[in-house]
């Protein structure tokens, strides 16, 4: 539990550290936000509980292919709150528009044979 909670801190402190960061700089926010910390962090916290490296490898693939339809985000969001969208609505229809990017990407993974 003592190692659950660590993992915790360690990830929400990043969190936080990167968010406080983008206040006074949003360029090294970005920076820092931009590296997959979340996905660095998994494959960390993965190996030290397995050291299965097939798992790890798995991860890694999966991954490769959904960092495609996770654009999706990035580039609605800046697009609605241009276009004077308020956030939280912004943010919703972005956060919808990336979900059904993720369910167009695991299909169009199948049709193709690659199961993640």
């Amino acid at each position: 539990m003592a190692y659950a909670a660590l993992k915790l801190l360690i990830t929400s402190v990043l969190i936080v550290l990167i968010s406080e960061i983008g206040k006074r700089n949003a360029i090294a926010g970005a920076i820092l936000a931009s590296i997959p910390l979340v996905s660095v962090l998994a494959m960390i916290w993965l190996y030290i509980d397995t050291k299965d490296v097939e798992k790890i490898a798995s991860l890694a693939s999966g991954i490769v292919w959904l960092v495609l339809p996770s654009l999706v985000l990035f580039i609605a969001l800046p697009l609605l709150l241009r276009r004077g969208v308020e956030f939280y609505l912004s943010l919703g229809i972005s956060i919808a528009l990336t979900v059904a990017a993720y369910f167009l990407m695991l299909e169009a993974l199948k049709r193709f044979g690659l199961k993640l």
